[in-house]
This record gives C-alpha cells, sequence and structure tokens, in this order.
C-alpha cells in the first residue's frame, strides 16, 4: 500500500450514498492504469480522488472523467487541472450520450470503479438492453475495465456450466455484446474506506456484433426463464404466457424439465425462435 494514498484517502470523508471506496492499492491502480496506452481516449466514470486517474493521464491520449461528488471535483480540480489532457465534466453516467463528451471520433476504452449499487443500470447504459442491436453508446466503445463487486463479476462471466445462481440475465446482457472475462481479484484491503466484500475489475472487449441472432422473443424468454429459477423450463414459460411450449422445446431437443440456467445463450436463442413461430 501506498502510505500517500492512505493518508489522502482518510482526509477526505467518503460517502456511503455515493457508494464511495478509494482504491489505495498501488499494484492495483498501476494494473488499471497499463490498459491505456498513448494512443487511447480514456472516459473514466467515477474518478473519486483522481489516483488512478492521475496515472491514466501520464499514459493516455485524452482522459474524460465523470463526476457528481462536488467535494471529489474540488480535489481533482486543484490535483489535476493543469493537465491539457484532463477533462472533469460533472455529469451522472446514467445521463450521458458518450457520443457528446469531448471526444475524437475514434472508438474510446471505459475505466471505472462502479458503485455496487448501480452496476446493473450502468451495464445497460454503456451496453445497451439484451434486444438493443444497435446503442449509441456501445458503438463508441472499444474496451471496458470496470471495477464491480465479486458477487457481481462472477455474475458477469458465468454460462451453464457455472454455479447456478451466478448464471442469468446479466450475464447473457454482458456476453451478449462483449468477450468479458475476470482479469484481477481486489481485495476489501485495498480500499480506503474498506467495503464488506472483496471486488474483481472485468475486462470487457466490445464486439461488432451481437453473439447470436436478436430475435423479437428473445429478452421476453430470457426474462422467462430466468425470473421462476425454480421451475423447469416448460412451466416457466407458460407461466410467462408463452404458447406451444411443449412443440416449441421439442422443436429444439430441450428437456422440458430442464431449468432455464442449464441453457446455453445459443440454445436460448434457439428457443426464442422456435416460440417465435409458434406464438
Amino acid at each position: 500500500m501506498d502510505l500517500n494514498y492512505i493518508l489522502r484517502a482518510k482526509k477526505f470523508k467518503a460517502k456511503k450514498s455515493l457508494g464511495q471506496n478509494f482504491l489505495i492499492d498501488t499494484e492495483t491502480i498501476d494494473f488499471i492504469s497499463n490498459f491505456a496506452t498513448n494512443n487511447d481516449e480514456i472516459l473514466e466514470i467515477g474518478p473519486g480522488l483522481g489516483f488512478v486517474t492521475e496515472k491514466l493521464i501520464k499514459n493516455s491520449k485524452n482522459v474524460v472523467a465523470l463526476e457528481i461528488d462536488d467535494d471529489a471535483i474540488k480535489v481533482l480540480n486543484n490535483n489535476l487541472s493543469q493537465h491539457k489532457n484532463f477533462h472533469l465534466i460533472k455529469q451522472d453516467i446514467l445521463k450521458t450520450n458518450i457520443n457528446e463528451l469531448p471526444f475524437n471520433d475514434e472508438k474510446i476504452k471505459i475505466i471505472a470503479n462502479i458503485p455496487y449499487y448501480i452496476t446493473s443500470p450502468i451495464l445497460v447504459h454503456l451496453l445497451g438492453e439484451i434486444d438493443e442491436i444497435t446503442n449509441k453508446n456501445r458503438t463508441k466503445i472499444k474496451e471496458m475495465i470496470l471495477m464491480v463487486q465479486l458477487e457481481v463479476a462472477k455474475r458477469i462471466v458465468a454460462n451453464e456450466n457455472s454455479n447456478n445462481k451466478e448464471y442469468g440475465s446479466l450475464s447473457i446482457l454482458s456476453q451478449m455484446y462483449a468477450d468479458v472475462e475476470i482479469i484481477k481479484i481486489v481485495p476489501k484491503s485495498c480500499f480506503q474506506p474498506s467495503p464488506k466484500v472483496d471486488s474483481a475489475l472485468v475486462k470487457f472487449t466490445i464486439r461488432n456484433e451481437p453473439k447470436t441472432e436478436i430475435t423479437k422473443l428473445l429478452k421476453k424468454t430470457i426474462k422467462a426463464i430466468f425470473s421462476t429459477r425454480r421451475k423447469n423450463i416448460k412451466n416457466a414459460l407458460q407461466i410467462a404466457g408463452f404458447k406451444n411450449v411443449k412443440e416449441s422445446l421439442c422443436k429444439v431437443g430441450i428437456e422440458k424439465t430442464k431449468r432455464g440456467e442449464e441453457l446455453s445463450l445459443f440454445e436460448i436463442q434457439k428457443l426464442s425462435q422456435a416460440l417465435e413461430e409458434f406464438n
């Protein structure tokens, strides 16, 4: 740990309401900042006290940081406003069109320590809904390095072979439009104040095309099979109002006793296509 980071973090009154936990581990800060190169334009969401930001400014061509906390903004302006390649904007990422930020035409990288309580809304905002083939934010992004709660990271990268509780709609949303991997586990001791749980860095490499064909009923099918996990897939689909469920399952060769979390993304897509023909 860097004593400088620890002392600077302790001087600042972190706000629980904003989910502020400042990364103070030098190794992890360097690990994150090394994903930025001198040709990259970086969007940093929630820079906080700027410990990662300081390194990003040195490594990249342009850094745009979105922060909503006035006290953190004062610290950032005092420490970093002299850098010409740094742009600090008071703005909520959930209300932001990335294309309106001061970037050039090329695609950007996003680096963020996401507040745990809004992880899913942020992912939906950046990637788009499952059935949203074209999304104005996603088309501007080439890569994301996101710090999230470890439990959430496991859900993001999960598939049908993972723990059933981990695999779900968030997994499919993330993997429909990106190749995802956990690249580093970050213990809670690496933050000030220390959160109650460990975190992880997840790398999203944005895809040019969705992983599977997007059918009209894909989103509804996904919601149906994961919203009633204790039900087998036949019952889950019938509860959701689908008709001719048995025929659809038979057509794609899926046993009616299976549960939704046992199906791969490609199986779910084929099932949604069959359901579309019968409904």
